[in-house]
């Protein structure tokens, strides 16, 4: 039997990290698929790895979900605490992507990897933790509401997308522009939400990742080849993304 245990209600920052693109990424043949797997999951890990102070609940396919507990920051510093880690995690993300594209391997999963962006989804409520199998997940219609809030109206490639409730918690106007967007989401029904463009937010990714010797693109071209041979004869499974 598969025993589950809910816990009291805790307020938590989410943030939900979604590569975009990723769904014409992976519409490959066999061999290039593998590869983006294996691209798409370092890239996931370096995203991760850029925001040390949240914890990880799930990776969700071409998405992770991270949270922080409220408690650990005055309410008028978690717009502030959300920009600052997904601009950490902005640029973690597009340094590891100009790396893996200097790989030697001339298959679609390694060549287009420079058409994957990065774009983000945060608010703040009320959500309990929920144990199944010593998996932790996080419950509640506050964890439902964030996941919802990735399909949206906001027709800029790359962007910080604050809840009403998160927004609403700043002490005065951001500094950076932002804009509006009023959407009905499903289960949910009308919301306001704050987009933020991460070019107004991080500004372009200016360190240059330096030019490796062949050696070393031959290098991190068989690592590729390597890691991607479970996805390709089948003894990996593809993630799929959670649906909420």
């Amino acid at each position: 039997m598969t025993r589950s245990h809910e816990s009291a209600t805790q307020r938590s920052l989410l943030l939900i990290a979604d590569i975009g693109g990723y769904t014409d990424y992976m519409r490959t043949h066999r061999m290039s698929l593998a590869h983006a797997e294996v691209n798409t999951s370092r890239l996931l890990e370096r995203v991760i790895d850029a925001a040390p102070g949240f914890d990880l609940i799930e990776v969700e396919g071409d998405a992770a979900f991270l949270a922080l507990p409220a408690d650990t920051l005055a309410p008028a510093a978690a717009v502030a605490t959300t920009f600052e880690v997904a601009t950490a995690m902005h640029r973690a993300f597009h340094l590891e992507r100009r790396y893996v594209a200097r790989n030697l391997c001339p298959c679609q999963g390694c060549t287009e990897v420079d058409r994957l962006r990065l774009k983000f989804t945060a608010h703040i409520g009320e959500v309990a933790t929920q144990t199944i199998r010593q998996r932790r997940k996080l419950v509640g219609i506050d964890v439902i509401l964030v996941h919802r809030m990735l399909k949206n109206r906001v027709d800029i490639p790359e962007y910080v997308l604050l809840s009403e409730d998160l927004h609403g918690l700043q002490d005065e106007a951001s500094s950076v522009p932002e804009r509006e967007v009023l959407d009905d989401l499903e289960g949910i029904g009308p919301t306001r939400a704050y987009a933020v463009d991460m070019a107004d937010l991080a500004g372009p990714v200016t360190e240059q990742v330096a030019d490796p010797s062949l050696l070393a693109r031959l290098g991190r071209t068989l690592t590729v080849a390597g890691s991607g041979m479970p996805y390709l004869l089948g003894l990996r499974r593809r993630r799929v993304t959670s649906a909420q």
